[in-house]
């Protein structure tokens, strides 16, 4: 079999917000992969290895080898997947939602998830509870503002987006950290319409098979 026919292998950690979001483009657009469990907190965090280093000079998940290729970085990943398997889309043709859709995006990829992520959080010690609250609220603070003007059932719209890709991963990113949801409506009521989805189900972190035991749905 050519590496460009072979089955996608997907480089992931059951808990990793950034891994999920590819779980579920990949669940989305139904493409069957093989996973190779990457755990970034047993060994010294199996990310710093020789081996992975070399699939991903970064040594973050997620990655992706697919049609003879490795990608890193989520959003590239699935912007990739909507490049060459365009149904079911997950960017409204509308040039006005498709910005809206990538600005929400970009909102949580870049503004609130790197500033809460495992790194970040080893060096700011005792403080990191305080710390993800702080960068999680603000962050949703602003996104809860923006979903006024673009939501309908979903983050912009009735159509499920990559908007909506990245924020059921960073709500479960906010409860684990116990962030008090109270004051966003808007994205409780979406991150809740989301979760009935089958493929918001089958990626999500309880039902991988690198979760743990105690922590399977």
């Amino acid at each position: 079999m050519s590496s460009a026919a072979a089955k996608p292998i997907l480089y992931s950690y059951f808990r990793s917000s950034c891994s999920w979001r590819v779980r579920i483009a990949l669940a989305m657009k139904g493409v069957a992969y093989d996973m190779v469990p990457v755990n970034l907190l047993k060994d010294g965090g199996q990310q710093f290895s020789p081996e992975f280093k070399a699939v991903n000079p970064m040594q973050q998940v997620p990655a992706l080898k697919i049609d003879g290729i490795t990608l890193s970085q989520s959003l590239a990943i699935i912007h990739y997947l909507e490049d060459t398997r365009p149904n079911p889309r997950l960017l409204p043709l509308d040039p006005k939602k498709r910005a809206q859709v990538r600005m929400i995006a970009d909102h949580i990829v870049s503004g609130i998830q790197p500033l809460q992520n495992l790194g970040i959080l080893k060096q700011m010690g005792e403080k990191k509870l305080e710390w993800a609250q702080n960068c999680i609220t603000s962050g949703f603070q602003a996104l809860e503002q923006i979903l006024q003007h673009t939501a309908g059932r979903y983050c912009v719209g009735d159509e499920v987006s990559v908007a909506d890709v990245c924020l059921v991963p960073q709500v479960s990113n906010a409860e684990r950290f116990k962030v008090d949801m109270g004051p966003y409506p808007i994205i409780i009521r979406i991150n809740k319409a989301l979760l009935e989805l089958e493929a918001f189900k089958v990626s999500h972190p309880s039902r991988q098979p690198d979760t743990p035991a105690e922590l399977r749905a």
